[in-house]
């Protein structure tokens, strides 16, 4: 595997938050370009392969089907979770690229509340696991998943 590590480096740095009201409404996103995100997502690191994603897509009339608002003050646990998972996606992104090894592991300690004092944090805190990063002696076999159709459900009216 040969990547531009520029450009995958471009590509975290760059990624932004673009918020609904930024869009243009009388533009859509072609279907083949949500499948290709899709088919995408469906690549993230899943522990025992259990690929515990679903996703449903809501587009031209079936957008109104889920109208709503959301409106809170604090940013709920699960936001943050969610953060850092997607952070360290972009770890094992960029260890693939350079063909470095990375595994994140929410075992072991990650749930004992004891070891929280050893890592500095407090009892609200969450250890979310360990990312191990080292030189790859024996490679990994080729990735697998399920077709994304099985996870997807298109709500179009």
């Amino acid at each position: 595997m040969n990547f531009d590590i520029s450009q995958l480096n471009k590509l975290i740095r760059e990624r932004r938050s673009i918020f609904p009201k930024q869009y243009d409404a009388g533009k859509h996103v072609d279907d083949a370009i949500i499948r290709q995100m899709l088919e995408n997502a469906n690549w993230a690191p899943t522990h025992k392969l259990t690929e515990p994603w679903r996703f449903t897509v809501f587009t031209g009339k079936g957008l109104q089907t889920f109208a709503m608002k959301r409106h809170a003050e604090n940013i709920p646990e699960f936001e943050e979770i969610a953060a850092v998972a997607c952070a360290v996606q972009n770890m094992y992104l960029t260890a693939a690229a350079y063909h470095i090894g990375c595994y994140w592991t929410t075992g072991g300690v990650t749930n004992n509340e004891a070891a929280k004092p050893f890592f500095d944090l407090d009892t609200a805190d969450k250890l979310l696991g360990f990312l191990y990063v080292g030189i790859i002696a024996v490679p990994s076999p080729a990735g697998k998943r399920g077709p994304i159709e099985e996870k997807v459900k298109w709500i179009r009216n």
